[in-house]
């Protein structure tokens, strides 16, 4: 099978917001065993200048839905913040609606196609498949991982398998 816009980043995002949902979970369940205060949690980054655990999960939701933007579709709105695990994994849940109900042809065959995105504040004109595979994609992964790595130094008992969620068969 050839790989095509939407079998390219739709279910590799699928599955990397499933490995989330599965990891902030766990997150959970530590910091209520610690009896952490949810507001910290939620605030802990790796690196002053880095997002907060809270602000990465929002950025790979965010970067998910950039399927939308190629498809031409109003993308799904959002609060500016979460503050709670239930708000993030509702989220979570929203952006893995959204991305379900997109179909391959709303992808396939714009890879030439331009969108308009703001980057960094500004609008920046990118082609839709070096969009989705050099810059969305890319941010989906890092933004993942950084929670995933937030939480893991935490002590929360996460693995690899974990953060990759369930792989399609």
């Amino acid at each position: 099978m050839a790989i095509t816009m939407y079998s390219g980043f739709v279910p590799v995002c699928l599955q990397l917001l499933g490995g989330l949902k599965t990891v902030l979970k766990k997150a959970e369940e530590h910091a209520t065993a610690q009896k952490w205060e949810t507001a910290v949690v939620l605030n802990l980054r790796l690196f002053p200048d880095m997002f907060p655990l809270e602000r990465q999960v929002r950025q790979v939701c965010t970067h998910s839905c950039g399927a939308g933007r190629v498809a031409g579709i109003t993308l799904p709105s959002f609060p500016d913040q979460d503050n709670s695990f239930a708000e993030m994994q509702a989220r979570i849940d929203k952006t893995v609606d959204f991305l379900k109900g997109l179909r391959a042809d709303q992808l396939d065959g714009k890879e030439d196609t331009v969108v308009t995105v703001p980057v960094g504040g500004q609008p920046r004109e990118f082609k839709c498949q070096n969009y989705l595979y050099h810059f969305a994609m890319l941010q989906v992964q890092f933004h993942a991982t950084t929670a995933y790595d937030i939480i893991r130094s935490t002590g929360v008992n996460v693995g690899k398998r974990d953060y990759l969620g369930q792989m399609p068969s």
